[in-house]
């Protein structure tokens, strides 16, 4: 249990997720907006794969510097084709970078908590993955839309094909497999960012709601891995 916080009035601890181009990212900025305290599991895995990133010298001694970009960092390209191709590569990299990733979302939930905000965001890609997650956190919400949808928008904002975003999309959870884990399903379809805005802001209330129901709990087993 997470100590540092008053059981009386602690936040609640929200799991976020949901598939490639599904809009996680707006809605936790949305979120933010809203006062919630988001902890981003992605940012923090780019950041210590990037130049000088604490995972760099065990990557560059267990794949080699043919994995590593001139400046250092991670080449995620590379890397992801290699992943992909080889499933003892993925366990290897994980070995590497989730342990670093969960002591910094620890970390991160620490100075989190002692900011006393009503909700911290936990936004983890693989949180159905996880051995984890599901555990560690109150309630879980899923941002959900189609696969056409999926890849209509990666491969408008991005440099992969069609092809390789259904590659992706295949390595990752199902739609089913997500919306069964879900206290609350975001269907992010055909919607304009003000509607998207309007979804999230009721759905605020709700996660307040879900708070004050929760007060006097005990927090989550602290995040330590992912």
């Amino acid at each position: 249990m997470l100590a540092s916080a008053s059981t009386t009035s602690r936040p609640l601890l929200l799991g976020l997720t949901g598939g490639i181009g599904s809009g996680k990212s707006t809605v936790s900025r949305r979120l933010a907006e809203l006062g919630a305290v988001v902890i981003d599991a992605d940012a923090i895995a780019r950041s210590v794969t990037a130049p000088a990133g604490t995972a760099m010298p065990a990557i560059r001694a267990q794949f080699g510097d043919g994995f590593v970009t001139p400046d250092g960092a991670l080449d995620r390209d590379r890397m992801r084709e290699r992943v992909f191709s080889d499933p003892q590569a993925k366990q290897q990299l994980e070995a590497i970078v989730h342990p670093l990733v969960g002591e910094e979302t620890a970390r991160q939930t620490r100075a989190a908590l002692a900011l006393h905000p009503p909700v911290i965001v936990f936004d983890v890609p693989l949180l159905v993955e996880s051995a984890h997650w599901r555990e560690r956190v109150d309630r879980i919400l899923v941002v959900d839309c189609s696969p056409a949808t999926q890849i209509q928008r990666v491969v408008a904002r991005s440099a992969l094909a069609p092809a390789a975003v259904e590659r992706i999309i295949a390595a990752q959870a199902t739609r089913e497999q997500r919306r069964a884990i879900a206290d609350w399903v975001l269907l992010n379809e055909d919607l304009s960012l003000a509607q998207l805005h309007e979804r999230i802001d009721a759905l605020m209330e709700e996660l307040q709601s879900a708070r004050q129901q929760m007060a006097g709990t005990p927090l989550p087993t602290p995040p330590s891995g992912v």
